[in-house]
């Protein structure tokens, strides 16, 4: 339950303010306006791949992997509607621009999965940047042929778009559509602006800020360096909405009140049920038979497939990439670093590996992640979920194949 409390604590104004930044680049026609750009200039059958492109670059440029689902959607779903792309593909298309490759993967990415380790093996977020790219490619590629593979499999069959669908973006036909660059503007300052603020939030408040509130003892102490991460996302955010409705103020007219209430409905549905998996992944973690799995994979005799093997599990297991990486390297850490420098392994490629391997089997059915991006998009399991866990096998197989890579190559 703490654990549970805690997330929701952090994390729900991130939650709010990104499905109300989404829901107002729906209203004011934005996502309609670049889709109508974009497909003009590159085609309807390149829908998958633009998503993709988008999720990449907000999660790269370090938007939060929650608000990017929220914010994208719209988007995904006016191009896959006018493209006639099943409904059911966007969960893995989303996923495969913002859950895999800039998640974890590429050189730099400053999402938390690839924070973690570098505190544990004394590197940083460009760490093993030849195999983190090689690493990246390898899912881009495969992804997007899985992605392709699925559109023309769902073309052969007459398989449209869909109706009697849930939570569809609500942009009518008459809508004075902005220009692309303007519809555009509101992503590109979420991810300019979430940088600026990670970079000046520190210099601002300093290590340590308090506060004091009527009626308290004795003053708030807030630890900077815990909550610059999502005090940048929320500021960002905030920054977006404001473009948006002072640039979309016309057409968000009288619908605002109307789509903030469905905004914020989703939103708290999305937020506990993510926040419920979170709590249940710390009793998982806490359970006996889960700390004798953890101690015996430490028995698995090379140090490189032994971590990934060991990480992906207990995320797989703990439903949390964060989480399970968490626990194995606060367990194993040690144990893989003795291990790596008896084989001359460099701590880069331990930090690479665990990072990768922390979003393979992560995204399971009870993953967070995956229970919100289902919930933003109105689409079920049944519907959806079979795209995302080929997303997620690609993922897996990834890192292995990064493994290979190096001890064949042995390229840093």
């Amino acid at each position: 339950m703490d654990k549970m409390v805690s997330f929701i604590q952090l994390y729900f104004p991130v939650f709010l303010l990104g499905a109300l930044f989404g829901k107002l680049i729906e209203l004011a026609g934005f996502s309609r306006a670049i889709v109508v750009t974009v497909i003009r200039i590159l085609g309807q059958r390149h829908a998958m791949p633009v998503i993709v492109i988008v999720c990449a670059l907000l999660t790269y440029g370090g938007v939060s992997l929650f608000v990017v689902a929220f914010a994208v959607y719209p988007f995904a779903a006016e191009m896959f509607r006018q493209s006639n792309i099943p409904k059911h593909l966007i969960p893995a298309t989303i996923a495969l621009g913002a859950f895999s490759f800039t998640m974890d993967t590429l050189p730099g990415t400053p999402q938390i999965q690839n924070i973690i380790p570098a505190a544990f093996f004394n590197t940083n977020a460009w760490a093993a940047p030849l195999l983190s790219l090689t690493g990246a490619l390898f899912m881009l590629a495969l992804g997007l042929a899985y992605l392709e593979r699925q559109r023309r499999k769902a073309h052969q069959a007459h398989e449209g778009y869909g109706t009697d669908l849930v939570n569809e973006p609500e942009t009518p036909d008459t809508l004075n559509l902005p220009h692309p660059v303007i519809a555009l503007a509101p992503l590109l300052l979420v991810g300019i602006c979430n940088l600026l603020f990670t970079h000046y939030i520190p210099q601002w408040y300093g290590t340590l800020h308090s506060f004091a509130l009527p009626g308290m003892t004795s003053p708030i102490v807030i630890s900077i360096e815990k909550v610059t991460a999502i005090w940048a996302v929320e500021a960002a955010l905030l920054v977006g909405i404001l473009v948006v409705a002072l640039f979309g103020f016309h057409n968000i007219g009288g619908r605002l009140a109307e789509g903030s209430k469905n905004a914020v409905s989703g939103t708290i549905l999305a937020a506990m049920n993510t926040a419920s998996e979170y709590g249940f992944g710390a009793v998982i973690a806490a359970l006996p038979g889960f700390l004798l799995l953890a101690k015996g994979l430490e028995a698995i005799p090379d140090p490189l497939v032994n971590e990934a093997i060991s990480i992906t599990l207990l995320a797989g297991i703990t439903g949390s990439a964060s989480g399970g990486m968490s626990i194995a390297l606060a367990a194993m850490s040690d144990t893989f670093i003795a291990a790596a420098n008896a084989n001359g392994i460099p701590m880069e490629v331990l930090h690479r590996i665990a990072a990768m391997a922390s979003g393979g089997m992560d995204t399971l059915p009870h993953n967070g992640a995956v229970i919100t991006l289902l919930a933003i998009t109105g689409l079920s399991h049944r519907q959806s979920y079979g795209g995302i866990f080929a997303i997620t096998l690609i993922k897996t197989l990834a890192v292995f194949f990064v493994i290979a890579v190096f001890y064949l190559t042995g390229i840093v």
